[in-house]
């Protein structure tokens, strides 16, 4: 039903609806939780991701004649956390279906809180393969690195025309060593050389020295580096290194779509590439226009990937829930297993056998201090 809900009357609905709802225990709300990064290393892409929840429970705030009540925990960006939020958001607020969480590690934390009480989890944009794998109550909206690592892959060896490249990953983030593994793979693959890798290089979240990484990196004469990792730490890489005279492409995962990673990193993240999910440069759907208007007429600003994401993970619940006519968890679940050619804001969304969505990547590039649109690359 709320597929085809106008413009019009969705604007009605965003005046007429309080965000807040009526608390648990009430039988007439739905309550969706959100364990999201809202401080930390991660507060960002959490509070991103936020954004286009809570624009989508304005927007829709209502199924099955029950009003949604969101609410929002914060992880905290540590994995510890996000284990905690998700308990509290089951024993505390009695959820019937959860969202999260930016960041696979912090995803792979809360994933078996919410198995072992079968409360079905869609992550926004956890995009390592063990989010899922395994889990029969976690789906996301998101492509998964096997295809992201791949992506930067190709877009080195036949857009760029490298032979080797160095990769720099954070060592304590299982997405920027997954990604880094698949990337590492595809690329040695493609110029079918074994040694195309020159250098493989660590860091921890948190560092703000890369000196011995880049000296290394440097050393090793790399066509190209690939450096995934928060938004934070990779602008002060990129920044050192382009210091240290390393003018190589540097190349990227979707984590570096960030305010943050701009401000940080100044001119020297001018050039650089990346993947991502989403960019209101190249709208998909008719959804995405619809998204775009109300994210502009509510916060004054282009829309980012994170908050589409938050956006569709919040439609593809309540898609189940009008499909299974029941907010019972189990029947959210069974009905977000079978979801098929759903449209939404970032694309056409099917799952597959293990909740993950198959999406075409976006590549962006930094020109004059935005994020620029460069090109679509489809499964």
């Amino acid at each position: 039903m709320f597929k085809k809900l106008g413009f019009a009357v969705l604007a009605l609905a965003l005046i007429a609806f309080p965000l807040a709802g009526c608390g648990g225990g009430d039988d007439d709300v739905i309550r969706i939780g959100v364990y999201e990064p809202m401080t930390g290393v991660n507060a960002a892409g959490g509070e991103m991701t936020v954004e286009g929840i809570e624009l989508a429970n304005e927007l829709f705030p209502e199924i099955l004649g029950k009003q949604i009540e969101i609410i929002v925990v914060d992880n905290k960006s540590e994995p510890q956390e996000a284990a905690n939020a998700v308990s509290r958001l089951i024993d505390r607020d009695n959820v019937h279906a959860i969202i999260g969480s930016y960041g696979s590690s912090l995803s792979m934390a809360g994933g078996p809180v919410a198995e072992e009480a079968g409360i079905p989890v869609v992550g926004c944009s956890p995009t390592n393969p063990l989010v899922t794998l395994g889990n029969d109550y976690y789906f996301r909206v998101c492509f998964i690195d096997p295809f992201q690592g791949t992506v930067m892959a190709n877009y080195a060896v036949n857009e760029l025309g490298a032979k080797t490249a160095a990769i720099i990953k954070d060592v304590t983030q299982d997405y920027s060593v997954g990604l880094s593994n698949f990337f590492k793979q595809a690329f040695v693959e493609l110029t079918g050389d074994a040694d195309s890798i020159v250098a493989e290089i660590n860091y921890n979240t948190g560092d703000q020295d890369f000196t011995p990484q880049l000296q290394t990196a440097k050393a090793a004469n790399p066509d190209v580096i690939f450096a995934p990792g928060n938004y934070a730490e990779s602008a002060l890489l990129i920044k050192q290194a382009r210091e240290a005279d390393i003018t190589v492409p540097i190349l990227g995962g979707d984590t570096w779509e960030a305010p943050d990673f701009l401000d940080v990193g100044g001119d020297a993240v001018e050039g650089v590439v990346y993947s991502t999910h989403f960019t209101a440069q190249a709208p998909v759907t008719a959804r995405s226009n619809e998204f775009l208007d109300a994210y502009r007429n509510k916060f004054g600003a282009e829309a980012n990937a994170f908050a589409a994401l938050g956006y569709d993970a919040y439609l593809v619940i309540l898609d189940a829930i009008e499909r299974a006519n029941s907010h019972d968890p189990g029947d959210i679940r069974d009905a977000l297993a079978d979801t098929q050619i759903f449209e939404g804001a970032t694309g056409i969304i099917t799952l597959d056998e293990n909740g993950d969505a198959t999406k075409s990547a976006i590549i962006n590039t930094v020109e004059n201090g935005e994020f620029v649109y460069l090109t679509t690359v489809h499964p």
